[in-house]
């Protein structure tokens, strides 16, 4: 026989033979349950170990390098991101080896594991310890909605968190509900706290668990202390939010813009993100992906899959409502979840700098939406546990109708993950940096390195300015016996840049050359001009000047309006100027008296010299 035994509050089944209890109803559940997030986690890590920091990870990295474990440091709002914990992470991580990608990739997949197992609590303590909750427990695990947020540290050490966080505080309120223990309660708002410490998107938890007790738990009115127990957690962060968020000035000197977009880039964006992204990747979607550099992709749905997509979700909305008491909500909820979490913040400011397209086909700003997701399908589709007259009308023959659309589902998740994964995510950019801290380690002290931007492939200088330099990306911690210089000036013996590969090479000028006549030119007090043969249009320009001293002496050097000093030491060497402009000649002179005899002038843009030795002679190849 079956019977069911209330236990704090969850509906459990128990089987028996002959009156003794031999299995537990829920045991096979949990087993399942259990083997499905190892499962997951043995797929996602072949993904996960072939990424590595990019773009942003490595300014958060250097952040927490150069500042200390403070109040400042940890309370900055990053773009509308109030993210302490990630912060607190990325100062350890730092410190932990600095580009410590094993480390990045073992708390990734453990925070994953974690997520899977407090997603699977919730379900449980929900709706009881019934097969069907493997269902949208599977759904949580496959879908393709979270893998391009799983492939980026900076998005997993703020998200995956708050995928903890969210189960676990809705699965307290839950037994709270039915218990009427406070103590439920504390943990509730203890974990809603949790994920707010990572993610801006966890004050809508509370909300969450409001639609809950209304729609399908009851008793909303006496849990008046509650409540009042949620709102002290809510609103000092809301003030501290608020705050931070105008006073934080950030990396193009000014305070988080806030501003709304047109109605009609508003209202793209939204088509876009719930047609393109939201709706496709919860039927295992988008099949296409548009490479975004090599180690990223947004969502690129084709047309005809997107229309199809919109069509199986309304039907399955409509029969959802048509069989199941409150599913209606349940929808309602997500929607308005999307619309407050994922939606809003977008349109507070980031909509104006990616454009409704590039934020549209964004999955990582929906990455933690899944759980949403999945808590929906739930509700939508199973009754809560002790539910009574969950049905409107009897099932009949739809009871299995949606096993052949979750085997699709699933096929085609792990099709969209593998589409995903079929590029070099992070190989070339962890070759490039990693033979870049090769090459610092051989350099001798004091080697003169121009602090150049390193390449797009591994930080945006656009976006990320002075900490997409090669200094704060491969040298971070300044473990390294180089000198940095942005700018070369004064006599350097045999400067070195980084070519394309992240080696070392002498830098060599690009632009042109005022060769040495049959002996040097003297130049003293009296301005000598020289007519370069390909003048340069503009912007920065460097002087390579070739000369013979007597005794140091110190040369001004002029190129139309812009000039610059610069020292020459004695006997035979190079001196270089950088200058902001360009011009048909190059003037020269000596400062404070002495002579100077000039040789070989060289003017343009530096480089690294293709044709000299490389240090290390081949890159680090992943």
């Amino acid at each position: 026989m079956v019977e069911l035994r209330r236990e704090d509050g969850v509906m459990e089944s128990v089987a028996t033979a002959g009156g003794r209890p031999w299995l537990r109803g829920g045991d096979a559940v949990l087993a399942a349950g259990l083997i499905m997030v190892a499962v997951q986690l043995v797929w996602k890590a072949g993904l996960v170990n072939r990424t590595y920091f990019r773009q942003d990870d490595f300014m958060f990295l250097a952040r927490g390098l150069e500042n200390g474990f403070t109040w400042d440091y940890l309370m900055r709002v990053d773009y509308g991101h109030l993210m302490p914990g990630a912060f607190a992470i990325h100062w350890a991580l730092g410190r932990l080896g600095v580009h410590n990608d094993v480390l990045a990739h073992v708390l990734t997949l453990g925070l994953q594991a974690a997520a899977g197992l407090a997603l699977l609590r919730l379900l449980w303590v929900l709706f009881g310890p019934r097969p069907a909750i493997l269902v949208p427990f599977g759904f949580a695990l496959v879908t393709p909605m979270t893998i391009s947020g799983l492939s980026w540290w900076a998005v997993v050490a703020e998200t995956l968190p708050f995928q903890i966080a969210l189960p676990m505080a809705l699965a307290s309120h839950v037994l709270c509900v039915r218990t009427g223990r406070l103590r439920h309660a504390v943990a509730a708002a203890a974990w809603t706290a949790f994920g707010m410490v990572f993610f801006v998107k966890a004050p809508f938890i509370p909300v969450l668990a409001f639609v809950l007790t209304v729609g399908w738990l009851g008793g909303a009115r006496r849990l008046l202390r509650v409540w009042a127990l949620y709102l002290a957690v809510l609103v000092p962060y809301a003030v501290l939010f608020l705050h931070q968020l105008l006073t934080t000035v950030q990396l193009t000197r000014q305070t988080s813009p806030i501003s709304l977009p047109s109605a009609e880039v508003a209202a793209k964006s939204v088509w876009t993100l719930l047609t393109g992204s939201l709706i496709p990747t919860a039927l295992g979607g988008p099949w296409h992906w548009q490479p975004i550099g090599e180690d990223y992709a947004l969502a690129a749905t084709p047309a005809p899959l997107m229309w199809a997509s919109l069509a199986v979700a309304v039907a399955a909305v409509a029969v959802s409502v048509r069989l199941r008491r409150r599913a209606w909500l349940a929808w309602v909820m997500l929607l308005g979840y999307f619309l407050l979490a994922d939606v809003a913040p977008i349109m507070l400011g980031r909509i104006e700098l990616l454009g409704p397209d590039l934020s549209g086909y964004e999955l990582r700003y929906l990455s933690s939406t899944a759980m949403v997701v999945a808590i929906v399908i739930g509700l939508a589709f199973i009754p809560v546990a002790g539910e009574p007259e969950p049905w409107l009308r009897p099932i009949g023959p739809l009871r299995m109708a949606w096993a052949p659309l979750a085997a699709v589902v699933a096929v085609s998740s792990v099709w969209s993950v593998a589409a995903y994964a079929d590029r070099p995510l992070g190989r070339n950019v962890k070759s490039y940096v990693e033979t870049a801290e090769s090459a610092l380690a051989r350099m001798p002290a004091g080697t003169v390195v121009l602090d150049a931007y390193v390449p797009e492939k591994v930080a945006f200088p656009l976006f990320f300015y002075d900490y997409a330099r090669h200094s704060k990306v491969v040298d971070p911690a300044a473990r390294h016996r180089v000198t940095w210089t942005r700018r070369l000036a004064g006599p350097i013996s045999v400067p070195r840049m980084f070519d394309a590969q992240g080696r070392l090479r002498p830098v060599r000028l690009t632009g042109t050359t005022i060769p040495a006549g049959a002996a040097c030119r003297p130049v003293g007090g009296t301005e000598v001009r020289f007519p370069i043969p390909a003048p340069p249009a503009g912007g920065e320009q460097v002087v390579q000047i070739s000369y013979l001293n007597g005794e140091a002496t110190t040369l001004e050097v002029r190129m139309g309006l812009a000039r610059t000093s610069v020292p020459a030491g004695a006997n035979l060497g190079i001196t270089y100027a950088t200058l902001d402009g360009g011009g048909p000649e190059l003037a020269l002179r000596t400062v404070g008296g002495g002579t100077t005899c000039v040789g070989e002038i060289r003017v343009g843009v530096p480089a690294a010299d293709e044709t000299a030795a490389a240090v290390p002679p081949q890159p680090v190849e992943r």
